[in-house]
């Protein structure tokens, strides 16, 4: 087997960053963790508010502690650093090559949308607070595993609203991965960059809020042992 991650996230119209942070560590006993953080509002004090909890997470990931008490320990590094005043999502989905699981960490009201051979599609959608606002803030967790025909997609509130802030019909990403993979889309770049077209195209072209699309899927094993990391990061 092996599996591809993809990203894909664009800047809310007129603004010059985004309050979304995408964050990478690899895990000390094997695989990846992927953090992805939108920060309260947007612009740069969203992005000093992603920021923040996503190093957290990321240093804590990085060391080995578990997944669920980097969230938690993220959470109370902003709740204490902010009085509790200011708030972020925060997804932590990891590869886990011991275990051979996805560990998914949700401190989003944003669901998760699954795909597996066995069970088809569902929604991880168990309400979950987001951190920095209530003291005792803890994530919701899933562990699912590693097995061919998977695909997994977490993302940022701006795709689920692109085309409501407008007066339109919001997009539905869940539907919109459902047509993908009917029609033959399986890979994590081609569903990511897809998801994220067609909710730009919901808000005219001008996106009304940070959007970011995190695809994993998984597909039988083809050539070599090599690991690969590619990206493409534009500049105006």
């Amino acid at each position: 087997m092996e599996v591809q991650f993809a990203v894909a996230k664009i800047n809310k119209y007129a603004t010059s960053e985004s309050g979304d942070t995408l964050e990478m560590v690899e895990r000390p006993l094997g695989g990846l963790s992927l953090v992805l953080v939108d920060g309260q509002s947007s612009g740069k004090s969203a992005k000093r508010i992603s920021n923040m909890v996503a190093r957290k997470a990321m240093q804590l990931l990085g060391e080995g502690v578990r997944d669920g008490s980097a969230a938690r320990a993220a959470h109370d590094y902003l709740y204490s650093a902010r009085d509790g005043k200011v708030s972020a999502t925060l997804n932590i989905l990891s590869i886990d090559a011991q275990t051979k699981t996805f560990v998914i960490s949700r401190n989003n009201e944003a669901p998760v949308i699954v795909h597996t051979a066995a069970e088809g599609f569902y929604l991880l959608n168990d309400p979950a607070q987001r951190v920095g606002f209530y003291q005792h803030t803890n994530p919701v967790i899933t562990e699912i595993p590693v097995v061919v025909g998977t695909v997994i997609v977490v993302f940022t509130d701006g795709l689920s609203h692109a085309g409501s802030l407008r007066g339109g019909e919001s997009y539905d990403p869940y539907a919109a991965t459902q047509r993908l993979l009917a029609q033959g889309i399986t890979t994590a770049q081609q569903i990511a960059d897809t998801l994220l077209e067609e909710a730009v195209a919901k808000d005219n072209g001008r996106p009304c809020d940070d959007i970011s699309v995190l695809v994993v899927s998984v597909h039988p094993k083809e050539g070599d042992e090599v690991r690969r990391l590619g990206g493409r990061i534009p500049f105006q």
